[in-house]
């Protein structure tokens, strides 16, 4: 994904959300189906009703994408895994979930759900397309709409992760084998020969001559390998951190501030001058939050000189904490969780450091280089 994000608001109490790159994939359906799939199947209708109703259909084409991610959703929170957010973006959707799922079963059961929701979506479409005889807009629009919903299902079906198909391959394996490393290893591998073989067929479309449509399976084959392989790369990192503690990756020298420091003197006095990206506020000696680079850079800047640390900062009782013996595996998966870039390590109301996504990143080189 591109990074921009635009929250759309919320359903069931999880927030929705576009990437920016979700405009053009819309933009390239809705001209496909106006100047393609409309006039070929349905000759004679004025131009503008050939892209109202691309339009039309794109969005009730994505509709039915966040329809399956929704089905992922409902279905991992029912289990009781957190969902922090839905995304549609250029490849589809994705709904990211925090923590892992903790049996074979339940792994199957989410990654099931999507395609088992398009599946049902067609069927329902091609029930609606039979009563819709002689309306030509509308038995269009539920013909692709019922074709479509089937190809998604069928599609997220195929066996490589990370699709839907690779997580219940990947669930299949963990039952058989009971180890859920193993079955991601395996899963992972056959993600990336499938991603290859997308590859190796789009280049054979086009220099067959479908350059367009060789180009773009080329690219979802891409997309599936690489995806794989940064599956396979987190799991490897996770191992490695497996039984490793806190205490060997944090940094024992933090900074605090006072607690009506504004922005301004932050941004001056650290921020410029050491590259400090966060900091332990305080009030009569007692740390009452945490202040982010994150966060000072969400206020404008002309507020800078009069908005204190205190107004921003993350308050004590919101603010993650970690300690000393905590697994460095646990606090890297919480940091995913909570979309946190760093701790404070905290025992007995005390500060005795900080860690950090960087501190774990070096650790790990660290780690890997003396290990050679």
């Amino acid at each position: 994904m591109t990074g921009r994000v635009i929250p759309l608001g919320r359903i069931a109490g999880i927030p929705i959300r576009l990437d920016s790159s979700w405009f053009l994939i819309f933009a390239l359906v809705t001209w496909t189906l106006a100047a393609g799939y409309y006039p070929a199947e349905f000759k004679g209708w004025p131009a503008w009703e050939y892209w109202v109703m691309g339009a039309a259909t794109a969005v009730m084409f994505f509709v039915s994408v966040l329809l399956h991610e929704l089905s992922h959703s409902l279905v991992a929170r029912r289990f009781g895994t957190s969902v922090r957010s839905i995304t549609l973006f250029i490849f589809g959707g994705v709904s990211q979930l925090g923590g892992g799922t903790t049996s074979a079963t339940r792994e199957f059961l989410i990654a099931a759900a999507g395609p088992a929701a398009s599946l049902l979506l067609a069927a329902l479409f091609w029930v609606l397309e039979s009563a819709a005889v002689g309306v030509a807009p509308a038995l269009a629009l539920l013909r692709y709409l019922a074709y479509i919903n089937a190809m998604l299902g069928l599609f997220n079906l195929i066996p490589g992760f990370p699709l839907d198909g690779g997580r219940v391959f990947k669930a299949i394996v963990w039952g058989v084998t009971h180890d859920a490393h193993r079955a991601l290893r395996v899963a992972g591998t056959v993600g990336r020969v499938i991603g290859y073989l997308f590859v190796l067929f789009g280049v054979w479309q086009m220099f067959g001559g479908n350059f367009v449509n060789g180009l773009w399976i080329s690219f979802i084959g891409w997309f599936l390998e690489n995806a794989a392989m940064s599956e396979m790369q987190g799991q490897a990192i996770l191992e490695i951190l497996t039984g490793h503690k806190v205490r060997e990756a944090m940094r024992p020298d933090y900074t605090s501030v006072p607690a009506d420091r504004t922005l301004q003197q932050l941004v001056d006095g650290h921020v410029l001058v050491h590259g400090q990206r966060s900091f332990l506020v305080e009030r009569d000696g007692r740390v009452v939050g945490l202040l982010t680079l994150h966060g000072i850079t969400r206020q404008p800047r002309p507020s800078w000189p009069t908005v204190r640390a205190e107004d921003v900062m993350i308050p004590r009782t919101k603010m993650r904490t970690t300690r000393r013996d905590a697994d460095l595996r646990d606090v890297l998966e919480h940091m995913d969780r909570d979309g946190v870039n760093q701790l404070p390590v905290i025992e007995n109301s005390h500060p005795l450091g900080m860690v950090s996504r960087e501190d774990i990143i070096g650790f790990l080189r660290d780690h890997v280089v003396s290990h050679r």
